[in-house]
């Protein structure tokens, strides 16, 4: 008896459509995080790109529980001395919740080339509507 690893798939993306209202930022990226690596498949290898695809929309509905609104920053530096700027979650969630989302996800993967590969396959809408109609996307049900 042996160890099994799983060939790396080829052909179509799997798409799953999850829709954010009323979750818990952190909740939703650690529940996309695991169909992205494809641990919901039952022949799942670490190494192995499973071709799972997320789709997150209403991105603006999250919620931040405690006092993570006002606490929680985001910083980025434009290279230039003195360019340290940041922003806080209360800002990033009313003008760029697709962001927000985004980041914590990808924060979630591994930093590695598997990893930007898997960060290709998310996509993140602010509505309720996306453009992915044709890729016919299965309604993600997760339990909270």
């Amino acid at each position: 008896m042996g160890t099994y690893f799983a060939k790396t798939r080829r052909g179509k993306i799997r798409w799953r459509l999850l829709d954010a209202e009323g979750w818990v930022l952190g909740r939703l990226a650690s529940q996309a995080a695991h169909v992205l690596r494809g641990k919901t498949s039952p022949d799942f290898t670490p190494h192995a790109d499973h071709r799972d695809g997320v789709i997150v929309i209403n991105a603006e509905k999250i919620r931040l529980t405690g006092r993570k609104l006002d606490e929680k920053l985001y910083r980025h530096y434009t290279g230039y001395p003195g360019g340290l700027r940041e922003v806080s979650a209360r800002r990033v969630l009313a003008t760029r919740p697709e962001r927000l989302v985004r980041d914590a996800i990808l924060g979630m993967l591994p930093k590695t080339r598997l990893g930007d590969r898997l960060a290709r396959r998310l996509k993140v809408y602010t509505g309720p509507t996306h453009p992915h109609q044709a890729q016919s996307p299965e309604l993600l049900s997760l339990n909270r």
